[in-house]
């Protein structure tokens, strides 16, 4: 993986743009994360509106950082009700976007969380395996997974990569879940 960071060498001052985006990002992200905690009690009612809800749930569950939010107890539910296949399609995809608040985190500065252990190890993995291990961190429901996007931010990993590893590891996740959901629903209430 290419680890040569987009900003300028360590002992140059930032550049003002640099600056001015990682703020920017840093606030992004702080308020995603305050506003997915404020309408968390409110967050299942989107999943009405079908696949777009769905999508729209998992995007902002997954946008707050370190905040549990609701997301896959919406995915198991609906799954119950819509076709499974598309319930963990649409989270997936959301799922994967709103791990992009992670990634500007860890862009935006590292300070907040420089010296966790558990960050010290999910950097190491990211650093040595790239991709792949994004894969299997986003396949596995873990409460931690906001720290791989940190680390592949800190470690100016390209979005695109980020998001092309993600987006499988998500699906996986999410198939897994709509597909239990749906043969525990059918079995209880069928």
């Amino acid at each position: 993986m290419d680890n040569a960071p987009l900003s300028q060498p360590s002992g140059e001052k930032p550049r003002p743009l640099v600056t001015v985006l990682r703020i920017l990002a840093l606030a992004l992200v702080v308020g995603l994360t305050v506003g997915g905690y404020l309408i968390r009690d409110r967050i299942q009612e989107f999943a009405v509106y079908g696949y777009p809800g769905i999508f729209l749930v998992t995007l902002i569950s997954y946008a707050t950082i370190l905040i549990p939010v609701p997301g896959l107890a919406i995915v198991f539910a609906m799954s119950g009700i819509f076709h499974p296949l598309g319930v963990a399609l649409a989270a997936a995809a959301g799922g994967a976007l709103g791990e992009l608040s992670g990634y500007l985190a860890g862009y935006s500065g590292r300070a907040v969380i420089e010296n966790w252990k558990a960050y010290d190890k999910i950097t190491a993995r990211v650093r040595r395996y790239g991709g792949p291990a994004i894969l299997v961190l986003a396949a596995i429901p873990n409460p931690v997974f906001d720290l791989v996007g940190v680390a592949a931010g800190v470690l100016k990993m390209p979005v695109h990569k980020f998001l092309l590893w993600c987006f499988p590891g998500q699906l996986i996740k999410m198939l897994f879940i709509a597909y239990t959901g749906a043969v525990s629903l059918d079995r209880l209430f069928g």
